[in-house]
């Protein structure tokens, strides 16, 4: 499983030009899910993404975790992090889970977040053509990969 985690001022999501999702402060995360990927990679992610220090605090500028600043979480499903670009000039995506892999897994972590974090996550739509608007603050961008522990 990957993520790419945005610390953000606001973020928001939107399907056919409804909004589906927003936040205010706090973090987007991109995920993407593999075919290797099982419920132990969602709960190291989702305890990882909940408890990084990558919010300023009294005690410095990364000494405090989304939870702790009372921030949200928007999720959003992207196969596209597992893209191979090895070979050619078009990405494959082979390594990356299909629907009915996929889906349960990031509804798994849809409900572990909400329940790490203690209160309802903003979410985009699996599988629609998303367009994602966001104010990244700092900016701070990290990317964890379960399979590396990093």
């Amino acid at each position: 499983m990957r993520a790419i985690l945005q610390r953000v001022a606001s973020a928001s999501v939107s399907v056919d030009g409804e909004t589906v999702g927003a936040i205010a402060r706090g973090l987007v995360v991109l995920l993407g899910v593999e075919e290797a990927d099982a419920h132990d990679d969602v709960e190291w992610l989702a305890a990882k993404i909940v408890g990084l220090r990558i919010f300023p605090g009294e005690a410095g500028p990364w000494s405090q975790s989304v939870a702790e600043i009372g921030g949200e979480i928007l999720l959003i499903s992207q196969f596209t992090l597992h893209a191979s670009t090895k070979k050619g000039t078009k990405p494959s995506w082979h390594r990356a889970a299909k629907p009915d892999r996929a889906v349960p897994l990031y509804e798994a972590m849809t409900a572990t977040l909400q329940e790490l974090l203690g209160r309802p996550i903003a979410t985009g739509r699996f599988g629609a053509m998303m367009q994602v608007a966001l104010v990244n603050d700092g900016p701070v961008t990290l990317s964890i990969d379960t399979k590396a522990k990093e």
